[in-house]
């Protein structure tokens, strides 16, 4: 696949000065940070092609080569520009896209990107992370059944526009800790009954940051962070359940000093539907008919998640009996089964008769049909008298 122009990649045009490429790659870079983007391989993908494009513009002799022959200048000759062959290549060699003034060696751009330092084992973390959010969401049954997706406005911490970030005023802010000398760390001695025994601490003057700021950015004081809003789409997947959570990475709050954002955390809320009970992945609707659609039979209209469904009752059906309407229930989120709707059938006994009412049933009463005569042969029959006689 053709590589895509370096100017395009930093978003500056052929004319533009050293100073210009060096700030346009700076912000191009704390964008695309995978500090920022946790496990997101497009965000690191565009981080490296942000620092080949600088590794080359960047280097008067690399820039006209590519100016004229393009990226065939570097054919052959490896990866960015034939300067780096891994990750860690890429932060050791640009000491000056911040301008470290500690005079020592080992320049690292994390000191100067994030307000902390990295070693080559990743082992020291960069600016402060962000704190985790709690939203709650409530959601319907149809929501439920279907997943959704759903737009809020969370009011949060967010990046600092004038800092990048950074808390800074401008990249010339930053400085090495003269407590640590840049490693954010000191050792502690302390003296016990076996002698003096050293530890080593956190540095209290940058916190373990190895650097410190000296000019403040104003808008955020030095946060890195100011309170805002941001509308995040949130993608509710089919099948979830009242207390469940799900969780967004890096939509918490900001961090401090370019350190990584917080996750959202959502939390489940079932609305409470007038109509239909959920039983784990089953819906239950309960059914009220009267004692003549019971014995006659009757087509009659019953809400399910998704709008109405027409059902037959028939004649002589008995009160307690079930209906099942397959695959009418709800996902499993963790699976691609789907419950049922099951419809109890309850049989409604009027509890005021007028007298040509009672005179009616009085005479059905006396009728054969009416005399109570289990079915010996319905499934069940003889474990529930079991059950009930002993």
């Amino acid at each position: 696949m053709a590589k895509k122009d370096y100017y395009e990649t930093l978003g500056v045009d052929k004319n533009a000065s050293a100073e210009e490429i060096k700030k346009a790659y700076r912000k191009t870079a704390l964008k695309y940070h995978p500090d920022r983007n946790p496990d997101n391989q497009k965000a690191e993908d565009k981080f490296k092609e942000a620092a080949e494009a600088y590794e080359v513009l960047s280097n008067g002799d690399k820039k006209a080569k590519y100016d004229r022959f393009g990226h065939q200048a570097f054919d052959g000759q490896g990866g960015f520009g034939g300067g780096f062959s891994n990750t860690d290549d890429i932060f050791s060699n640009f000491g000056d896209i911040f301008g470290n003034q500690s005079g020592g060696g080992g320049f690292d751009p994390f000191e100067s990107f994030f307000g902390g330092s990295r070693s080559r084992g990743g082992s020291r973390s960069r600016g402060v992370r962000g704190s985790n959010l709690r939203i709650k969401v409530s959601l319907t049954l149809k929501d439920i059944a279907n997943g959704v997706k759903k737009t809020v406005k969370v009011k949060k911490n967010v990046p600092c526009e004038t800092c990048d970030g950074l808390g800074a005023k401008d990249s010339s802010s930053f400085h090495s800790c003269n407590t640590c000398g840049g490693s954010g760390a000191v050792r502690k001695i302390t003296n016990t009954f076996l002698g003096q025994m050293q530890t080593t601490v956190t540095c209290p003057t940058c916190n373990g940051e190895g650097q410190t700021i000296t000019a403040k950015c104003a808008s955020c004081n030095g946060n890195g962070s100011v309170y805002g809003e941001e509308t995040i789409i949130l993608d509710i997947p089919a099948g979830v359940a009242e207390g469940m959570q799900l969780s967004m990475g890096g939509k918490g709050n900001a961090g401090q000093r370019g350190g990584s954002a917080g996750d959202l955390i959502i939390a489940i809320e079932e609305e409470k539907d007038p109509d239909l009970i959920r039983d784990e992945n089953n819906i239950i609707y309960p059914l009220f008919i009267s004692f003549s659609d019971a014995a006659l039979g009757v087509s009659i209209e019953v809400p399910t998640i998704e709008g109405k469904a027409k059902i037959k009752i028939a004649p002589g059906t008995q009160p307690g009996k079930v209906l099942k309407l397959p695959g009418k229930g709800l996902p499993n989120v963790n699976s691609y089964h789907r419950g049922d709707q099951l419809i109890y059938i309850n049989v409604w006994v009027p509890k005021h008769l007028s007298d040509d009412e009672k005179k009616s049933l009085e005479k059905l009463n006396k009728s054969q049909n009416f005399i109570p005569t289990p079915d010996k042969n319905e499934k069940g029959f003889f474990h529930k008298m079991k059950d009930l006689f002993g």
